[in-house]
């Protein structure tokens, strides 16, 4: 019998416009497993992922209805029935899942610790978010930190790969960092880890009502309102890593610093509703980061072993320090769903919350 699923799509033209619809799916083809999707993650990244859709090809991970996309999430699923050899009823995965109930892999390239979804519509996108961890076999697997695994683990990634971008470039001869949406986690993460070098300067811009909470997680140097930008000595030779996308700031910051500005590199999306097409500006060129590349170039010069050893050393001190100050709070069903999409599409969540849900 098909098994039914249950999907939160959005329109792609228009974010605010969502609806939970049910799609029939096909009986299982050789290799391919049905996972039950038990909780995720949802957090300011996921509304990049939307913002960014057509130009990262984010909606092309799970299709939806013509015009809907579902925003992919980094969670935890649980195997219900299995045509693979490999992947055995009752395991539980965890990583790259839609906002539904269920979804069909095509196990391949199955390993102790993982396996490769090789649906066909995933073929030509980003191997790295097609890889799923078999968490029984995972030896850094916590089940007391799922939450957090869920939340903060992609997000660091991210962050680890930007630290070491600048870094492997002597931070293009900066002396700060400016990381704008200071509050989001993959600032926070990129923040603690650029603490820890010597010599530079790491600047918060946040808005006023999460001033006080981005200085108490102690990551920052300095923490600046965005209406406080002028106030930075202009003379002073920054890289801006950019997690908001919002067309003024980075205007504002372009225009103030100039020259002085070293690099300019595009994370996020969190300002969703103020990107638009802008003027050419003072300084370098925004260049958009892009986790893979970097990715690709350490697997080369470290290989996998190299990269797990160097992101996990720093993943067990960031994951030390988050439970300072995050909060997780869980949402159940359709309503809350909605809800906790809506509230962080309009930016009205707390910065210290982790929301975690399930269908």
């Amino acid at each position: 019998m098909s098994q039914v699923s249950t999907d939160f799509v959005v329109s792609r033209q228009d974010l605010r416009v969502h609806k939970m619809v049910k799609t029939t799916l096909p009986d299982l083809e050789a290799g391919e497993v049905l996972v039950a999707v038990d909780k995720y993650a949802f957090t300011s990244n996921n509304i990049t992922y939307a913002a960014f859709g057509e130009a990262m090809q984010y909606w092309n991970f799970f299709p939806a209805p013509e015009g809907f996309g579902r925003i992919p999430v980094w969670g935890f699923g649980d195997v219900v029935a299995s045509q693979s050899g490999d992947i055995a009823v009752g395991e539980r995965i965890y990583g790259y899942l839609p906002m539904s109930s269920h979804v069909v892999l095509k196990a391949d390239r199955v390993k102790l610790q993982s396996f490769v979804d090789a649906s066909p519509h995933r073929a030509p996108l980003a191997v790295v978010y097609n890889q799923y961890a078999r968490v029984a076999h995972d030896p850094t697997y916590d089940k007391t930190r799922e939450a957090e695994q869920c939340l903060l683990g992609p997000l660091f990634k991210t962050a680890f790969f930007i630290d070491d971008l600048l870094a492997d470039n002597n931070f293009f001869g900066a002396k700060a960092v400016v990381l704008s949406s200071a509050s989001s986690k993959t600032a926070l993460g990129t923040a603690f880890l650029l603490s820890k070098r010597p010599d530079i300067e790491v600047i918060g811009l946040t808005s006023p009502g999460n001033k006080t909470f981005v200085e108490n997680t102690g990551y920052y140097d300095r923490v600046v309102a965005y209406d406080e930008i002028a106030s930075l000595e202009a003379d002073l030779s920054i890289v801006f890593v950019d997690m908001a996308g919002n067309a003024g700031v980075i205007t504002d910051l372009h225009n103030h610093f100039r020259d002085a500005m070293k690099y300019s590199c595009v994370v996020g999306g969190t300002h969703w509703e103020a990107r638009g097409v802008r003027k050419p500006l003072p300084g370098p060129k925004p260049d958009f980061f892009f986790a893979p590349t970097q990715i690709a170039k350490r697997t080369k010069d470290w290989g996998s072993d190299g990269i797990q050893q160097r992101y996990g050393a720093k993943w067990q001190a960031f994951l030390k320090s988050v439970d300072g100050w995050m909060n997780i709070v869980s949402g159940h069903g359709v309503t809350d769903i909605q809800h906790i999409y809506l509230d962080m599409l309009d930016g009205r969540v707390h910065p210290e919350e982790g929301y975690m849900l399930s269908l």
